[in-house]
């Protein structure tokens, strides 16, 4: 069963979402796209959907392909300048090379942003590097200019962003390292040795930086610094760890029509084979911090779709199921069935949250507070204040029932329009 409320292709692969941008009263939201297969593959294009708000996305016809030097279109970034030209900065790769990737730019042919077209390569791998890797370009406004992080793995085992400045988004220069760790400090969070998607942003005067943690081609999970920034250099001051269990990977950083900092992520795993679509984009998250950690919950968008409560917690119609689960004690579970069926379990014990799906299991911290459980078709999430978390699941019919602590759970409906 399809998604209601995740984005997901109607033929085909998805993974990462990017450049995501509110633009003449709708949200305009990017993706990488791989048409008529369902596994990955290196020529990636950018698809694209609109909305007027997070939730209610129509997808669009491909806004860039593959082609004219480009054997694929991988992520990037949007930025408008303060005359309204509006250039998107993607990752172009050719084959065999595709681990390094070159910077190159596309402009828009209309105010419509549904056509666009491709600008010369502007940037690429400094070569007084050792670099294993190179990609996803983050643009940002920084002063009275720009700047740009792109992502880069070296041979001696550091992830690091580096730094490019521009004063007018057409020319680039290279400034060297403006971030990094190493793959031997784990403490109190690894953070790989490839950054992917590295993205940096500003909440409440603090600085922070966003990540996927990539090692040998093995994907992990999102990761985050807290510190300070100047002239294109940040520094943590402490690390962390967002996302939980096998699905939640390349974050997507964004500010909202109302200017506040938001996240979307790609959820690995959700598919259905018998319709041939594999991949899909998460629930859009709204960020604050708590002392020196990054809390992500539900945007608000998402609560205009919200129905009535569910009588007792018995029976949700349709597919979706938004639960706010509010534990009085310690030890405690709250599990939910589709057609009789087990298919998701949430449980805490001595300060450790348990989730189950089928034969699966996963834990993550949990230090108190509400748990806010969506269940989407095959997508499930769980939002808590020491980390987000996402699975597939295997719902057997189109409801959903719940059992356990039912009583300090409020239940609703999920009503797409």
């Amino acid at each position: 069963m399809r998604p209601q409320f995740h984005l997901t292709a109607e033929h085909g692969w998805v993974n990462d979402p990017h450049a995501i941008t509110f633009h003449e009263g709708k949200y305009h939201v990017f993706y990488q796209y791989v048409p008529d297969t369902m596994v990955w593959a290196s020529n990636c294009h950018w698809g694209h959907a609109v909305g007027d708000d997070l939730i209610s996305l129509t997808r669009l016809p491909v806004a860039i392909a593959p082609g004219d030097g480009d054997d694929g279109i991988w992520t990037g970034s949007l930025a408008t300048d303060p005359a309204g030209r509006s250039t998107i900065f993607y990752t172009s790769v050719q084959e065999p090379g595709v681990g390094i990737g070159r910077i190159r730019t596309a402009t828009p042919t209309d105010d419509s942003w549904l056509s666009w077209v491709k600008g010369p390569v502007i940037i690429e791998a400094p070569t007084d590097l050792d670099v294993v890797a190179y990609r996803d370009p983050f643009v940002f406004g920084d002063g009275d200019g720009w700047r740009m992080f792109v992502g880069a793995g070296l041979a001696d085992g550091r992830a690091t962003a580096l730094a490019y400045s521009s004063p007018d988004l057409a020319d680039w220069r290279y400034d060297g390292i403006a971030a990094e760790r190493s793959t031997t400090e784990r403490t109190p969070v690894w953070m790989g040795a490839l950054w992917e998607c590295p993205q940096l942003f500003e909440i409440d005067g603090r600085h922070v930086l966003v990540s996927s943690v990539w090692d040998d081609d093995i994907l992990y999970y999102a990761g985050y610094g807290i510190g300070t920034y100047a002239d294109g250099r940040f520094v943590a001051e402490t690390w962390g760890q967002l996302t939980y269990g096998p699905s939640y990977y390349a974050p997507s950083f964004f500010r909202d029509r109302d200017g506040r900092p938001c996240l979307t992520l790609w959820m690995r795993g959700v598919r259905d084979a018998d319709e041939g679509w594999a991949g899909a984009h998460s629930i859009p998250h709204l960020l604050r911090l708590d002392g020196d950690r990054l809390v992500a919950s539900p945007h608000p968008d998402l609560d205009s779709y919200r129905g009535k409560p569910v009588d007792d917690g018995v029976e949700t119609p349709g597919l979706a199921l938004d639960a706010v689960w509010s534990p009085k004690q310690s030890d405690a579970a709250l599990g939910f069935r589709s057609a009789g069926r087990p298919t998701l379990a949430v449980s805490i014990a001595a300060g450790i949250l348990t989730i189950a799906a089928g034969d699966e299991r996963w834990t993550m911290p949990y230090d108190g507070g509400d748990l806010r459980v969506i269940l989407d078709g095959p997508a499930a999430e769980v939002s808590t204040s020491a980390g987000i978390f996402g699975c597939e699941v295997a719902p057997a019919g189109a409801g959903y029932e719940t059992v356990g602590d039912v009583a300090d759970a409020q239940i609703r409906s999920l009503t797409q329009n």
